[in-house]
Formats: C-alpha cells, sequence, structure tokens
C-alpha cells in the first residue's frame, strides 16, 4: 500500500552570503516524507542539517537565500512564501519544531501554563479557561508529575528533562502535522534521553504526525526512525530504511558514523574518530565532498561528483564504491557483522539492569 506523501523537497540548494563572501550550505538535496514516518536527518556538526530544516519553516537568516529547487507540502509552495503573515499559518501549526536546548525555547520570565495556554489560544481559538485545561492535560500527557499545581511554575524551577518536555507539549499544542526534532536531547544525559525519546515516539503514534529527526547520534537513530538520509558538506550521500543503514551501509562515510559508536567499542582499543575535517563550503567542491578524508577514496573521487546508486528500490548511495568498476571492499572491521553485536550488546544490557533489579530486591548490595 503507497503512503501518503506529506512533504516533497526538489532539488533544494541553500547559499549564504558572509562578507562579501558567497557560500553554499546546502547542495541540490531531494527528499520525500510520508505520513506517520520518522525521517532521520544524520551528520556531523556543520553538515548542513539545520540549515536545511529552516528551509521548512521559513526561518533562514537574513543573509541566507534558496538558490534553487522548491519544497512543496499540501499544494503549497513553501519556497514561494514572501512574508511573516504566510508563514505564520505554517509555523508551529502546521510544521513544529523542538530545539535541542530548551532554555532557548522558553522565556524565563513567563510561567510554563502561560507559555502553553498562549499557543492554544492563538492555533486552536480556544478561551483562557479551555487551554489552561488543555494545557494541564497536555503537561500530563508528556509526563509532568502534579500538572495542575505546577501550571504557575517558571522554567527555571524545572529540570532540564522537564522543560524538554513541556517544549514538547507546546509544540504538540499546535497539532501539527510535520514535528521536525533538532536534537532535542543532545543537552540531555543518557537516561533523560532515553526518556525524551520514548516520550516522542509514543507521542507520534497517538497524534499521527510525522517527524523529521536531526541528529549526528546513529544510535539514536537506530532507536527511533524509519528511514535515514546522511547528510555529509550540505548533500544527502546516502538514504535508505533504517534497517539497510544499519546493516547493508555502502557510503564510506556512512561506514565511519557507524564506526564511531560508542556503543562498539573495546576497552582495549581507542574509539574510532573520522580524520581530517570537512571542506571549506567557501570553495567549489570537485569530486566527492568526502575524499580527502576517505582511506578507500580512488582517483575519480577527487576528479568527479559520484551519482546515485541503487542499492534496492528503497536504498541509494553516492559513492564510485557502487560503480561496477570499482574493487570489492570489505566494510570496516568493526561494522561487519553490526546486527550481532548490537544484539548482543542489548542482550547484556538487559541481562545487567534485571541482575542489578534483583540485587536491590534481595537488599544486596551491586
Amino acid at each position: 500500500m503507497n503512503k501518503e506523501k506529506v512533504l516533497r523537497v526538489e532539488n533544494i540548494s541553500v547559499e549564504f552570503q558572509v562578507r562579501g563572501r558567497t557560500f553554499q550550505a546546502i547542495r541540490n538535496i531531494s527528499v520525500d516524507l510520508y505520513k506517520g514516518e520518522v525521517l532521520a536527518l544524520v551528520g556531523e556538526s556543520g553538515s548542513g542539517k539545520s540549515v536545511f530544516m529552516k528551509i521548512l519553516t521559513g526561518m533562514l537568516e537574513d543573509n541566507g537565500q534558496v538558490s534553487n529547487g522548491q519544497v512543496l507540502y499540501d499544494n503549497k509552495i513553501l519556497t514561494q512564501i514572501q512574508t511573516d503573515k504566510e508563514w505564520a499559518e505554517i509555523r508551529g501549526k502546521e510544521i513544529a519544531t523542538i530545539f535541542q536546548d530548551p532554555m532557548t525555547s522558553l522565556d524565563p520570565l513567563m510561567t510554563i501554563g502561560k507559555q502553553i495556554s498562549e499557543v492554544i489560544i492563538k492555533h486552536q481559538g480556544k478561551t483562557k479557561s479551555e487551554a489552561k485545561r488543555i494545557a494541564i492535560d497536555l503537561m500530563k500527557r508528556v509526563g509532568i508529575p502534579h500538572a495542575k499545581a505546577r501550571f504557575d511554575d517558571y522554567p527555571f524551577q524545572y529540570s532540564g528533562g522537564m522543560r524538554q518536555r513541556i517544549v514538547i507539549a507546546i509544540a504538540l499544542a499546535c497539532k501539527p502535522k510535520i514535528l521536525i526534532c533538532d536534537e532535542p536531547t543532545t543537552a540531555l544525559d543518557v537516561t533523560i534521553q532515553a526518556q525524551i525519546l520514548a516520550l516522542i515516539k509514543e507521542l507520534q503514534q497517538e497524534f499521527k504526525f510525522t517527524i523529521f529527526f536531526i541528529t549526528h547520534d546513529l544510535g539514536i537513530v537506530a532507536s527511533i526512525a524509519d528511514k535515514v538520509a546522511v547528510m555529509y558538506s550540505g548533500e544527502i550521500v546516502e538514504y535508505g530504511e533504517v534497517q539497510e543503514i544499519f546493516y547493508d551501509p555502502k557510503h564510506p562515510y556512512t561506514w565511519s558514523l557507524l564506526s564511531s559508536l560508542p556503543q562498539l567499542s573495546r576497552k582495549e582499543e581507542e574509539l574510532f574518530s573520522i580524520s581530517g575535517s570537512p571542506p571549506s563550503l567557501f570553495t567549489e567542491i570537485k569530486g566527492d565532498a568526502f575524499a580527502a578524508r576517505n582511506p578507500y577514496a580512488m582517483e575519480i573521487d577527487f576528479e568527479e561528483a559520484p551519482p546515485k546508486f541503487e542499492v534496492t528500490p528503497t536504498h541509494w548511495a553516492k559513492t564510485w564504491l557502487l560503480d561496477e568498476r570499482a574493487p570489492e571492499l570489505e566494510k570496516p572491521e568493526v561494522i561487519q557483522n553490526i546486527h550481532e553485536k548490537l544484539k548482543n550488546l542489548l542482550r547484556f544490557k538487559v541481562e545487567y539492569h534485571c541482575a542489578k533489579l534483583e540485587a536491590h530486591k534481595g537488599g544486596r548490595e551491586w
């Protein structure tokens, strides 16, 4: 059964003017978003992930512009919207965003309840009393204990994890069709990260919205995404269903990201890191942008940009290694048989926590 397409990005490029110079932050990206799916956009800092998302909500900085392509949503061409009034009908109401630092999203001088209520009044047209009731219900839904009593608290009275839950509640108050999660767990410890990810997934199933999830952490992707777009130097270099990206990655950059997973490291070995730095966006990129950092690079990688090579109908990658003339290479040892490694790691964690729990129940030290 074909899924409903809710958003289409066609050949988008974005340029910025900085001190009289032009650099290209996004290069010819095309991607579709389908109803009810979680599409993760993965890559190092500076790869263009957040800039790409700003296109969808009209939040590009004044020195940035879409130089090519278009974004289609609900019979509208978002890249042709010019006024704040037009964007107000889209931003928040149709496409909402959760940012990585909740303190930049919340007004420190306004109570939590008022911040949620204002959004409900604006986007749902409710009265003040109705908005308060809905806001308290949303606070309960996102796991705020004693929600009614904490309605009039200020952001500084909440922990980091609880503030992020409030940001999620504000986003949901708009009843969006698309939720953009811009590294929403980066500032949180791993335990709270897991809780927030589980909450987002649970709320998605309840409210039926579609998610664009931005992250640099492929470990997070495994637990939340349906499809993955791997981004490097302003372009998508590999795209596929989450199982395809994890268990049959094709681009050397994806290999490097997977090799960097702390879960795969061994005590006696150093954690893998990608050598070198991404290319300057001020200079024209010749060949494959990843070539200078790619230990498997061939001569052609420095001369000509690779096209898309189809692996399956749902999986493609831009790498000359998929050309029929390329030598056959094995993936790095650390990600070979990654399925079994991650499965064994998960089994060990479950057994460890069960044993720890039993020890505590029996009053024994652990």
